[in-house]
């Protein structure tokens, strides 16, 4: 399993975002280095999607200060190229097979060898089944895997993911587990909101308490 080439970390200091100009976050303060994950839980409209935005440069922090890391570099936008967010509606075209999808996102990430990642990627998400059906003919969880599979395409040290588990079942949530920790053991980090528990390598943060 080779290691990330960009070794990113991540560090907020009392930072908060907004929702419609409505605080949503405040206080949001911690350090993560390469190899570490963190979950978001919290209620319905505590802040972890806009969060989650703001930590992939989406939107701006209301307070506080955000500042990536990369050897010995500091942003305060993620670098080029590091960062892999997956939303929580799936990016998948109903008209396309996960094959063409994925291949679609492999040329846009300048992914080499696009069929032999393109496979791994099918393979460990667990969607080889039902590669070559349509994906508008996909229940909801095996259209979750199809999008799941673009961060293994993207192969970018930073994950940022809302509600990965959503719709899959309990071997996808097993799937989702054995991927995370697949990235951390390769340096790289994660933030993810989930109401599943991840496991080991994750810390904690509790929003809207």
């Amino acid at each position: 399993m080779e290691p990330y080439a960009q070794p990113i970390g991540l560090e907020a200091a009392n930072a908060g975002c907004d929702r419609a100009g409505a605080p949503v976050a405040r206080g949001v303060s911690f350090v993560m280095q390469p190899g570490e994950g963190m979950q978001l839980f919290g209620p319905n409209g505590s802040g972890k999607t806009s969060l989650l935005a703001m930590f992939a440069g989406l939107i701006r922090a209301a307070e506080g200060t955000i500042v990536w890391r990369n050897a010995g570099e500091t942003s305060q936008k993620p670098f080029d190229d590091s960062v892999f967010f997956l939303g929580h509606a799936a990016s998948v075209k109903a008209s396309l097979t996960p094959q063409e999808n994925l291949d679609f996102w492999a040329k846009t990430y300048g992914v080499q060898n696009r069929k032999a990642r393109i496979d791994a990627a099918l393979a460990e998400v667990g969607a080889t089944s039902f590669a070559t059906m349509r994906s508008g003919r996909l229940s909801a969880g095996q259209r979750r895997r199809v999008d799941l599979a673009r961060a293994l395409i993207a192969a970018r040290p930073v994950w940022l993911l809302d509600e990965p588990t959503a719709a899959i079942d309990r071997d996808g949530v097993a799937m989702v587990r054995v991927m995370t920790a697949n990235h951390l053991a390769r340096g790289g980090i994660a933030i993810i909101a989930t109401h599943d528990d991840l496991g080991g390598g994750f810390k904690r943060m509790e929003l809207g308490r």
